[in-house]
């Protein structure tokens, strides 16, 4: 037996600047979005609480992710047409070893994804939280459903499966 569970609350957005880097060598222009998540949680129920994770945990948790790029630059550690430095507080930006933008390191994130698309975006939500849901005991979760819109109508869903030990 298994259930679906959803949150989809006002409050779980963020404001980010990005940039992809698109095939033929190019490269988008510098810009941002006003991004919506919401996530579906799956897995039988908790037999002591009678329900598939505590809303209360699962509101918080996904409220510090969107918190922790919220107003960010968001920049993809493992892109290979990226050369991204830290010097002296700055964050240096290379495309193919040119060198492409500069910010301040605290203005930035540098997410392990190889490109800030919305659906890297989704996968990286998606692993940060069966991380926390797994510290906090929630092991028995067997799907995490992550949808990000960076526009309206425009948006991608990541969905991880585990499979649980018996």
């Amino acid at each position: 037996m298994s259930f679906r569970v959803s949150v989809t609350k006002d409050y779980l957005v963020f404001a980010s600047a990005h940039f992809i880097t698109l095939s033929g060598h190019r490269c988008e222009p510098l810009h941002g979005h006003n991004y919506r998540v919401g996530v579906v949680i799956e897995g039988p129920l908790d037999a002591e609480c009678w329900y598939v994770v505590d809303f209360s945990v699962l509101k918080t948790v996904m409220r510090r992710l969107c918190d922790d790029i919220d107003h960010k630059m968001l920049l993809p550690k493992r892109n290979p047409r990226l050369g991204i430095e830290l010097r002296d507080g700055s964050v240096h930006v290379a495309l193919d070893g040119r060198q492409k933008y500069v910010f301040p390191e605290g203005d930035c994130v540098l997410l392990d994804i190889p490109n800030t698309t919305v659906e890297m975006l989704a996968q990286h939500l998606a692993q940060r939280l069966r991380a926390e849901l797994d510290s906090a005991g929630a092991n028995h979760v067997t799907a995490i459903e992550m949808e990000v819109e960076e526009n309206f109508g425009q948006s991608a869903t990541y969905r991880e499966e585990a499979t649980l030990s018996t």
